[in-house]
């Protein structure tokens, strides 16, 4: 096979795999959106959220399909993670980059990475029996929405960490050699080069924490109380979109079952224009 061949046919099988790619997640969002097509065609949009409260196995006219609290209780958990998340993860990694010796970052490094890969549910049981507690002695019930936010940081932080620590090593060297040839300390070149350059792959560890906080399921079910609410303090019990289908999928039947795909189907939508919104703003790199 020629070099020209060679390359046409790797361009087409990397072409094969993107389509691939587009395709499932093409099909994932026309099953969700054919599932939940029964209760969009039954309820009118503005039902899921005046509604006065969910409860959707109730008979056709007793029936409520309110996804409001649920929705709220979701962006506030997953908003307070990545607020306490993001400045950590960026600090371990400026840590390992910048001040770290080698074999320490290196040791760090495996740590956080055996971190990301816990189950779930083990971060959610080590809540359920130490942090829940906690919280209940400084004021109960101890499920609640402070609870669901300590647990997903804790979850995202390595992941957040380990992207942008990839992202700073990323940086090419000669525009780190540049830097130092003109003059500028550690911390200027940090600033000035590394911090631009790595700026992409800083935004896209933020958009995966967003969506792995947004995504979880098993741990917030175990700690935040599962009370569908609106929240009015970090002590109040909430309960989240993925929750509710985890709990409720199992009996829901007809109209009920494709109110769940609806909130389903609101989570993937919510998620697609988050990334859509960050590749807008996102400006293009320019390095001083």
């Amino acid at each position: 096979m020629s070099p020209l061949q060679s390359d046409r046919a790797v361009r087409a099988l990397l072409f094969a795999s993107l389509a691939v790619a587009t395709a499932i997640m093409g099909l994932i969002v026309l099953f969700l959106a054919a599932e939940a097509w029964p209760a969009l065609r039954a309820i009118s949009w503005s039902r899921f959220w005046r509604d006065a409260a969910w409860s959707p196995s109730g008979t056709h006219g007793d029936a409520q399909f309110n996804l409001l609290p649920m929705l709220v209780g979701s962006f506030w958990v997953t908003l307070g993670a990545i607020l306490l998340a993001a400045p950590v993860a960026w600090g371990t990694a400026l840590y390992l980059h910048e001040t770290a010796c080698p074999r320490l970052a290196g040791t760090l490094r495996q740590l956080l990475a055996l971190m990301a890969g816990m189950p779930s549910v083990v971060i959610g049981l080590w809540g359920l029996t130490v942090l829940v507690p906690w919280i209940r002695r400084i004021q109960p019930p101890g499920a609640s929405l402070l609870a669901g936010i300590l647990i997903l940081a804790i979850m995202i932080l390595p992941t957040v960490a380990l992207i942008t620590d990839a992202s700073f090593r990323a940086v090419p060297r000669p525009l780190l050699e540049g830097a130092a040839a003109a003059g500028l300390s550690k911390w200027g070149a940090l600033r000035a080069v590394v911090l631009p350059s790595a700026r992409s792959g800083m935004g896209a560890a933020l958009i995966l924490g967003v969506g792995r906080a947004l995504g979880e399921t098993m741990a917030v079910l175990m700690v935040c109380g599962n009370v569908v609410q609106a929240p009015a303090s970090l002590f109040d019990p909430v309960r989240t979109l993925t929750a509710n289908i985890a709990l409720e999928m199992a009996y829901a039947m007809d109209t009920h079952r494709a109110a769940l795909f609806v909130s389903g189907l609101l989570l993937t939508l919510f998620v697609g224009l988050m990334v859509l919104t960050a590749h807008t703003l996102q400006e293009p790199q320019h390095v001083a």
